[in-house]
């Protein structure tokens, strides 16, 4: 924040919000805050939706349950330089996507230098963070009495009766914990962006980290101090928000 208010570390003169004004008129960090804007709200809730599925399916007695369970844990027990290395012999624009598309008779693309760059990374955010979610909602599913869903089973109500007004109830911590967890990791996707781009991937690739990262490498560090701060506030109010939410839904689940 000292850093955020000044003109620079040498001469130190306060100059208020200068900072800031400048890095809202910033058209790199503009179009990087869009971008991670984007990719959190599509794959946060793209993961919760997918691993809380998941772990209802998971939860019925299905023949290789441990084996799903052991499959979808995997991508996190691999390194993330494997990770992209994997994915650059994907999606690399003479990679196996590729070369299926071509053997069905699509154009090939380049994935990485397109607008399609942000379904590559979903993806992997997806690969790589729905398992562990997934086990989260399974305990918490197992966690729920028992007496309950077999009175509303006496009482004639349905599947998704039983899903609205009883587990998603008691699933709301999880939920919020899921979210706010899905929601720091999406942030770190810098690092898989990076090793699969560099400094300075296509526009809709350019992340809030890049930008972070890029002006901490030119040593500007009042423009970077003002976007950290900007990153934090705004983080603060979604969390608040988020508990607010999670205060007032289940309310009734502690009583």
């Amino acid at each position: 924040m000292y850093y955020s208010l000044i003109n620079n570390p040498v001469k130190k003169e306060y100059v208020g919000l200068e900072n800031y004004r400048k890095i809202m008129h910033n058209t790199a960090f503009r179009k990087a805050a869009e971008n991670t804007a984007f990719f959190s709200a599509v794959s946060v809730p793209l993961v919760i939706i997918l691993s809380l599925g998941l772990a209802m399916l998971l939860e019925k007695k299905i023949p290789g349950r441990s084996i799903f369970r052991t499959f979808f844990l995997c991508p996190l027990m691999v390194p993330t330089a494997s990770v992209v290395l994997v994915w650059q012999v994907l999606f690399h624009s003479h990679g196996t996507v590729n070369q299926v598309a071509e053997m069905f008779g699509g154009e090939p693309i380049d994935w990485l230098k397109s607008t399609k760059g942000q379904l590559v990374i979903i993806l992997m955010f997806l690969w790589k963070n729905t398992g562990y979610s997934m086990i989260l909602f399974m305990a918490a599913l197992s966690g729920i009495p028992r007496d309950m869903i077999e009175v509303a089973e006496l009482e004639g109500a349905g599947a998704w009766y039983q899903f609205v007004h009883i587990k998603l109830r008691y699933l709301s911590p999880t939920i919020l914990f899921v979210l706010i967890l899905s929601l720091i990791n999406s942030f770190k996707i810098f690092r898989e962006v990076y090793l699969l781009t560099g400094n300075y991937p296509y526009d809709k690739l350019y992340m809030l980290q890049h930008f972070m990262n890029n002006t901490f490498n030119k040593l500007d560090y009042q423009k970077l101090s003002a976007a950290a701060v900007l990153f934090a506030a705004v983080m603060i109010v979604i969390m608040a928000v988020l508990l607010l939410l999670e205060n007032i839904f289940g309310k009734d689940v502690e009583s």
